[in-house]
């Protein structure tokens, strides 16, 4: 297998890094920390110290200075369950799912996980069982279908839910073949442009004006890491769009938070002419979703010669599944995770893995990939397009081999995360969260604002 080194090397080649800035990294721990049959503290590692090392790699471009980075493994799988150790005002998180979200058994004896956190979500399964929202009530009615033709019906009606499969019935399904002919992060110059000059500021993201029009996990982990380096990030959220409180607090930190509303026309203007000041758009719409509002990769790069437009999915954005919708917990049941864990573990059924590693590891490739296309747009010019999904850093983290025997691994205790904690005000009162575990030695990487609740900036630089 692998070692997170080598990993690491890996993923800074395949971005178009320089080998001898390796040298610079340090990497402390040992695996695995957490119980599970799969390598989290390697991904988690190798993910954080890639943008790291992406960070001090343009604040070398900017400055001339180079720096040592170290990620040290138990910090950076701690920084991968961050919202698990977020406290506001010393309270602990409130429970993280719906009532009938979950596992359930079909008909034909096999297991579907629903995804229900947002109501029209939950209505929309539902509206397919025909049921009332409880899970006795959903339970029943599954058992009068199969779960294939389940998972069909409900995505078809706007629902997210997910069939367990195998890792072998994954591979025989041709998303999982494009899949297969793309690398975990893909970085495409789309159109021409000059150079952008870096706007003055002494630490390596200074200056640089980032949207997030990312929600749950993985792209708003992205635009936290950006900020953590000293980016100007503005995440974007409607009104009336669903949100899960606790990971608003948790991945808000360092962001600017403005409400735009897309469905109008006044709001896609007021858009139009923040990203024609910015440097980066960062997004984890379906492809389809924002090209039908004017803002497509392409047209961004009308808007504005030399962006970096940067597209989180699910399930990629090639082959059949690329429109659907999908969430960490989705993509673990659908691709064989689920099932692999639960057969190490000697379960009947699906068993998560204890980390949403796909979430925050694809949030950590994404933010580097963000900064390795930013690094090339500063010297040679063009705009950019990153592609991150799900699905991809799955298929990266399965391929990085498995741990004897790591379900025997114990779980980490308080005392185990009380050293990477920090105290911080905040728009939500005292919290209590996780230190971002990238260590620069010039440039530390910090959250210069606090977590605000939605919409409490005005939407202009």
């Amino acid at each position: 297998m692998p070692t997170p080194r080598e990993i690491l090397a890996d993923l800074w080649t395949l971005a178009g890094g320089e080998p001898a800035a390796l040298d610079a990294v340090t990497l402390t721990g040992e695996e695995p920390q957490l119980p599970s049959s799969f390598r989290l503290a390697a991904a988690a590692q190798a993910s954080i110290a890639a943008a790291g090392l992406a960070a001090a790699h343009i604040h070398k471009l900017r400055s001339g200075q180079s720096q040592d980075v170290a990620v040290d493994m138990r910090h950076a799988v701690v920084e991968c369950r961050s919202e698990r150790y977020l406290r506001v005002d010393g309270k602990p998180p409130p429970p993280a799912w719906d009532t009938i979200a979950g596992v359930y058994k079909t008909r034909d004896r096999r297991f579907v996980r629903l995804h229900t956190n947002f109501p029209h979500h939950r209505d929309a399964v539902c509206r397919v069982l025909d049921c009332k929202a409880e899970r006795d009530d959903v339970q029943a009615a599954l058992l009068q279908w199969d779960a294939e033709a389940f998972e069909t019906a409900a995505y078809a009606v706007g629902g997210v839910v997910a069939m367990m499969r195998s890792h072998d019935e994954w591979s025989e399904l041709p998303q999982a073949s494009a899949l297969a002919a793309l690398p975990v992060i893909a970085i495409d110059k789309i159109g021409e442009a000059a150079p952008k000059p870096w706007r003055a500021g002494d630490r390596p993201l200074a200056g640089v004006r980032v949207l997030d029009l990312s929600r749950v996990i993985a792209g708003p982990v992205a635009g936290r890491t950006l900020a953590a380096h000293g980016a100007e990030v503005m995440l974007i959220s409607g009104p009336d769009l669903p949100a899960i409180p606790w990971l608003t607090i948790d991945t808000g930190r360092g962001k600017l938070s403005s409400f735009v509303e897309l469905k109008s026309e006044q709001g896609r203007q007021t858009l139009r002419e923040l990203l024609a000041q910015a440097d980066i758009f960062s997004q984890g719409y379906r492809p389809s979703s924002l090209a039908h509002l004017g803002f497509s990769p392409e047209e961004a790069a009308r808007i504005n010669p030399g962006i970096v437009f940067v597209s989180l999915s699910a399930y990629g954005h090639a082959g059949p599944w690329a429109e659907r919708r999908g969430f960490d917990s989705l993509v673990q049941t659908a691709t064989g995770f689920n099932h692999a864990e639960g057969q190490a573990a000697g379960v009947d059924g699906p068993k998560e893995l204890p980390a949403q590693i796909l979430d925050h590891a694809t949030g950590y490739l994404m933010a580097f990939g963000t900064m390795m296309a930013k690094a090339r747009q500063g010297s040679e010019g063009g705009s950019w397009h990153v592609r991150v999904s799900l699905a991809q850093t799955g298929r990266w983290l399965w391929n990085l081999g498995r741990v004897a025997d790591g379900l025997a691994t114990e779980d980490l205790k308080g005392e185990a995360v009380s050293a990477f904690v920090e105290e911080v005000a905040s728009g939500f009162g005292p919290l209590r969260s996780i230190r971002h575990s990238a260590q620069l030695s010039k440039t530390p990487a910090f959250w210069a604002l606090p977590a605000m609740p939605l919409g409490s900036h005005p939407p202009h630089w």
